[in-house]
């Protein structure tokens, strides 16, 4: 269907060359992918959301050095990659907000974006934490990230990455975490290490940016990802000033390439809501 008309470009930024997938026309709509993984784990809810929300320009973004944008050079940090987002969207000559779905990472930048209600119209963020990373998992990836700067996503990486992302039922299922495995095999090792530094070891607090969020929003947590749970979600939902919360069963940290019906059906009731 319309998915096999997008088209591909590349928009220069302040962190390098993104790769941007645009599909259809009308309200922009910006999918953001998590970390390790690009815009390839939304292709299962694309379609959905294509079929149920005509009217609107799909801007599908492989995030800061990883999947087919530019390797990271440097260190960065959230809020850079929120700039660069910005970057996208004038590049693109997106003139009004634009309703932003991210997932984990995705999510992150989105809390730094929507507090411009002239940059985004919605957030709805999927998987995304806004505390930090919590102790015990931030010393199993002090143990990985080494080895993942010397050496790349090898075995131990691409078990503990795979295993972060996908509950069991999901890691068994060949296409599901061939979609994992091959977003994981584009970036370069010193890419997906800077990354992995600057948008998960670095990750701060967002907490208090919450309240400041006036533009509507959906939390989305799963039933299975310890550091954002439902009660997590509905905690953070409590903050900002129009949001809400719900969960979705069956996923950990991808969502939309777990569970991507339930997400479709979630975001395009949320954006029914929307004027």
């Amino acid at each position: 269907m319309e998915i096999t008309r997008e088209r591909a470009e590349r928009v220069p930024t302040r962190l390098g060359s993104l790769s941007v997938r645009r599909l259809g026309s009308g309200v922009p709509t910006v999918l953001w992918s998590s970390m390790f993984v690009d815009s390839h784990t939304w292709d299962r809810m694309l379609p959905l959301l294509l079929g149920g929300a005509p009217g609107r320009e799909y801007l599908l973004v492989d995030p800061p050095g990883l999947g087919r944008s530019d390797p990271l050079e440097r260190r960065s940090s959230i809020a850079e990659a929120a700039g660069a987002a910005r970057d996208v969207l004038d590049t693109l000559g997106v003139t009004e907000p634009a309703d932003w779905v991210g997932n984990a990472f995705g999510g992150h930048v989105g809390y730094q974006l929507a507090t411009d209600p002239a940059a985004v119209r919605s957030l709805v963020a999927v998987s995304a934490p806004t505390e930090p990373v919590p102790p015990a998992l931030r010393r199993q990836i002090a143990v990985l990230h080494p080895l993942l700067r010397v050496a790349g996503p090898v075995g131990p990486v691409r078990r503990a990455v795979v295993s972060a992302m996908l509950t069991d039922a999901s890691a068994g299922d060949e296409d599901v975490r061939g979609v994992v495995l091959d977003s994981l095999d584009r970036p370069t090792r010193v890419s997906l290490s800077r990354a992995l530094r600057s948008y998960i070891i670095d990750r701060a607090d967002v907490t208090d940016r919450l309240p400041r969020i006036h533009v509507p929003c959906l939390f989305v947590a799963s039933d299975d990802r310890g550091d954002w749970s439902p009660e997590d979600a509905r905690r953070a939902a409590s903050l900002a000033p129009a949001a809400t919360a719900l969960t979705i069963s069956g996923a950990r940290t991808l969502i939309p390439l777990e569970q991507p019906a339930a997400l479709a059906d979630a975001v395009l009731a949320f954006w029914s809501t929307l004027r």
